[in-house]
């Protein structure tokens, strides 16, 4: 059995040295916050908390890996600096920077490392591109934060992204970004635990309503946290599709929410056995994906242990671990 991991983030180390050569083309600035700790200065103002070492420490996260029995991961570039609010053709040339540092990394270490391609969602068209030139190198999917500035995914003009994705064959993985806390939010580790599993379920619940799922049948996501909170709210979203006046809300799904459930993929971090038996009961073990979510403080680190102690069968593991991203990713 190959332990496959689809929910880690990396940040190859260069990426540091790109922006010191070349951060004005992206008009991103590396801030020294102190003496050897940078971060990410976007030219709107905002900056981004600090690069840490377990974010870009490679030979560290190898032995994470052994530790957690884990043979592969499918890494993703840390969504708070994906920058969507930059001008489009700033962006896209820092995620092709991004993306050509994932494939160096990767590439080096093709063994344990899989990658998937970030774009500049501000231009479905540069985004597209971007993808396919990433799939061309070698990338096995997408990665996609879930707001555009603060809008819903399903109320952006994405239809050229989501078509290039289902021609490509690229599962779309949807990750939150708060890279600054809601003021609801700002203390007791509330934005880690609400406002980024929040961030989720108010895109997915944008692209079922918005019609991105009946357009683009052939559309796959991941869906990070377990699926946010769309599995345990599903009734509600059923219920406001029943009850409520689609010329109000903009509903133009042709189907209840529920009946989109099984088009998405979610993965098991959710740290409560109850809870990931509530979604294999709901959704089957075929659409639950492993993920740790490293080197972040709310991920999994130790994902077997979890689904075993939650009563996972050696089968369902088996599945859930190695033969469903087998299939997702085409490895």
């Amino acid at each position: 059995m190959t332990v496959i991991d689809v929910h880690a983030h990396f940040v190859p180390p260069d990426v540091l040295d790109t922006l010191t050569d070349r951060g004005r083309d992206f008009g991103i600035d590396l801030v020294e916050t102190q003496p050897g700790c940078h971060c990410c200065r976007f030219e709107s103002g905002m900056q981004i908390r600090p690069f840490f070492d377990t974010l870009m420490n490679t030979g560290h996260r190898l032995g994470q890996m052994d530790d957690q029995g884990v043979d592969r991961e499918v890494l993703s570039i840390w969504a708070d600096i994906f920058g969507y609010d930059l001008p489009a053709a700033k962006g896209a040339l820092w995620h092709s920077a991004l993306n050509d540092s994932m494939m160096r990394l990767c590439d080096a270490h093709a063994e344990r490392f899989s990658w998937l391609a970030s774009g500049a969602l501000q231009d479905a068209s540069l985004a597209a591109r971007e993808l396919e030139r990433g799939m061309k190198a070698g990338a096995v999917g997408a990665i996609v934060a879930s707001h555009i500035d603060g809008k819903n995914l399903g109320e952006c003009a994405l239809d050229e992204y989501w078509a290039a994705c289902v021609e490509l064959g690229a599962p779309v993985f949807i990750h939150p970004a708060q890279p600054v806390a809601p003021p609801r939010a700002e203390r007791f580790a509330l934005n880690q635990i609400v406002a980024y599993t929040n961030d989720t379920t108010l895109t997915v619940g944008s692209l079922i309503s918005a019609g991105v799922m009946d357009r683009f049948p052939g559309l796959e996501f991941i869906l990070s946290h377990g699926g946010g909170s769309v599995p345990y709210l599903i009734g509600r979203f059923d219920r406001m599709h029943r009850a409520a006046d689609p010329k109000a809300t903009g509903n133009v799904a042709e189907n209840a929410p529920s009946n989109y459930l099984t088009r998405f993929y979610y993965d098991t971090i959710l740290h409560h056995g109850p809870a990931l038996n509530y979604l294999r009961d709901l959704v089957g073990t075929d659409r639950m994906l492993l993920g740790t979510d490293l080197p972040f403080p709310p991920g999994d680190p130790d994902p077997l242990t979890t689904l075993r102690d939650a009563g996972f069968s050696a089968a369902d593991i088996a599945q859930i671990v190695d033969t469903n991203p087998n299939a997702l990713f085409r490895f």
